[in-house]
């Protein structure tokens, strides 16, 4: 569908462009990713009308390997289509990204099968979620999906994860910690800053969930001075704990214009063996007329020595050791024309020279000022 969607810039394609970023100096030895190398872009145009609905804010990917197709969410909480998912194909191989293509879209649902209300419909005193889904990850073992909603802190509503089969329908609710709930005191996740990471292990046993932000009690959010932290987690398919780790993130990269917001967090995990994962931190950093700057890095996060903190309430001013962490990717220093609000990223299939692919994608938020890319890269 190349008149679609915009073709991605030529130099990308060309070898002589393509970014080498190793880590080789920094990570761990028996690492299984030393560098990541760019194939190219596409967008899809913004607010693409697809099959009754406009395609915008998506914030999860993942690759649904039985059928080869992708499944990319929307974060839409139902104010312009009820939530929803999209699966489509993308047509990339080691030497071109060239097109995209949407095949179909599906709905989610609630317990009760219906479908998502936005706010101004939602009947929150009969049990109704407001969803605002953030992440999507594709069961290895069934093809059902499992996916995050951060809730809304501002109407009580608590972050979940859910359990539903390959067309979005319900199947279950994933046990979380207490600790992630939201409240009206000072404890517990912020609003819009909670579930917005998850990755099935390597082994598909277990999951991995992220918190964008940190928890009231473990402390400030980040900012141009400082960093923050925030608790990534390790639970079995019925919600039992395995174990649970503090992530340092980085002081945001440059400063807001006076008056405006500038922030720093995880917005996607990717698990690569039983002790490391692949972490987006992306921050975004307000200019006088309103549009952002977005600093995207990847980091590799090691939790071999960390300390256990799932029986700490609060990590202000508590003794631990968090997770290691080395910079494995900084993608404006891959030679991208621009860096969008990157919020997903998945795994893809071998590439015809055998070595893994991985893509990231962005969420627009159905603004002008920004844009839908897809990234694929070739797994070094």
């Amino acid at each position: 569908m190349p008149s679609l969607f915009h073709r991605a810039r030529t130099a990308l394609a060309l070898a002589s462009s393509a970014i080498l970023l190793s880590a080789c100096a920094s990570f761990p030895h028996d690492a299984p990713v030393t560098g990541l190398r760019l194939i190219g872009e596409q967008r899809i145009a913004l607010k693409y009308a697809f099959e009754g609905t406009s395609v915008g804010g998506l914030s999860g990917i993942d690759y649904d390997a039985a059928n080869n197709s992708w499944v990319m969410e929307s974060d839409d909480r139902s104010a312009i289509n009820p939530a929803r998912f999209y699966r489509a194909a993308l047509h990339y191989d080691s030497k071109a990204f060239t097109g995209v293509t949407l095949n179909s879209v599906h709905f989610f649902t609630q317990p009760d099968g219906s479908r998502y209300p936005n706010l101004a419909h939602a009947r929150l005193e009969q049990g109704d979620q407001v969803a605002d889904i953030e992440t999507i990850r594709v069961d290895p073992q069934d093809g059902s999906l499992w996916y995050g909603s951060e809730g809304n802190r501002k109407v009580g509503l608590h972050p979940f994860v859910r359990h539903a089969d390959s067309g979005g329908h319900y199947l279950s609710t994933l046990p979380t910690p207490a600790m992630f709930k939201v409240s009206q005191e000072a404890t517990g996740s912020r609003n819009n800053m909670s579930f917005e990471a998850l990755s099935f292990s390597s082994d598909g046993k277990s999951l991995w969930l992220g918190m964008e932000a940190a928890l009231y009690q473990d402390g400030p959010l980040a900012t141009p001075d400082n960093g923050s932290v925030v608790r990534i987690t390790r639970l079995d398919r019925a919600g039992t704990v395995l174990g649970q780790y503090a992530y340092a993130i980085e002081p945001v990269a440059s400063r807001p214009a006076p008056g405006k917001e500038a922030d720093n967090g995880v917005s996607e995990i990717l698990a690569v063996n039983g002790h490391q994962l692949l972490v987006v931190e992306r921050a975004g950093v307000e200019h006088a007329d309103g549009v952002y700057t977005n600093h995207v890095r990847v980091y590799a996060m090691d939790t071999d020595g960390a300390t256990d903190i799932q029986a700490m309430p609060a990590l202000a001013g508590a003794a631990y050791v968090p997770a290691r962490k080395r910079l494995l990717l900084d993608l404006e220093k891959t030679g991208l024309a621009r860096v969008d609000n990157i919020e997903g990223i998945s795994w893809g299939p071998r590439l015809e020279n055998g070595r893994r692919s991985l893509v990231m994608i962005s969420d627009d938020n159905f603004n002008a000022q920004q844009v839908t890319q897809i990234l694929a890269f070739e797994v070094l």
